[in-house]
């Protein structure tokens, strides 16, 4: 019989902040859209885990609750940012769709991707890259494999519109 072996808050931590880090970031950065707003809310929720790292029910999901915790906290800060924009009045103007090169059609994607309703933005974002599976995805946003079916669907449709739209 194989022993489980039981890790304290530091150490599972350390060892999920040495592995994911970096990939939570850029899973904040394409729902944000802001590199600096990212790290914070990943810091955020690592520090969540650790401070709740004794109610876990099952420490092997530390890793579904972080991205969970991250994309939660990702749209707590877009909401934080919406309520900034709308009191100061202030409007960002995007460059022009003219993609040609690949900076701009990154820019172009991530424009499209902008424009998604959020689960569906948060689906592909989950999905395509990170490349998780329905399973991984549905216990990340909470939701249902169908649910994650229907929004990957649906959202990979809108996008191809318009980024069809950017290219004329």
């Amino acid at each position: 019989m194989t022993e489980r072996v039981v890790w304290s808050a530091d150490e599972a931590l350390e060892q999920l902040y040495a592995a994911h880090w970096r990939s939570l970031v850029r899973l904040s950065v394409l729902l944000v859209r802001d590199r600096g707003v990212a790290e914070e809310v990943v810091q955020d929720a690592f520090v969540a885990v650790h401070a709740h790292w004794s109610r876990l029910r099952d420490p092997d999901k530390a890793l579904a609750y972080l991205r969970q915790a991250v994309v939660n906290r990702s749209r707590s800060a877009l909401r934080h940012r919406a309520v900034v924009d709308r009191h100061a009045a202030t409007l960002r103007v995007l460059d022009s769709p003219d993609a040609t090169t690949d900076t701009d059609r990154r820019e172009a994607v991530l424009d499209a991707m902008r424009a998604l309703p959020q689960r569906q933005r948060e689906v592909l974002a989950l999905r395509y890259y990170l490349d998780l599976s329905e399973a991984e995805i549905a216990d990340a946003l909470g939701i249902s494999r169908g649910a994650v079916k229907s929004h990957a669907s649906r959202g990979a449709a809108a996008l191809r519109t318009l980024l069809q739209e950017d290219d004329r």
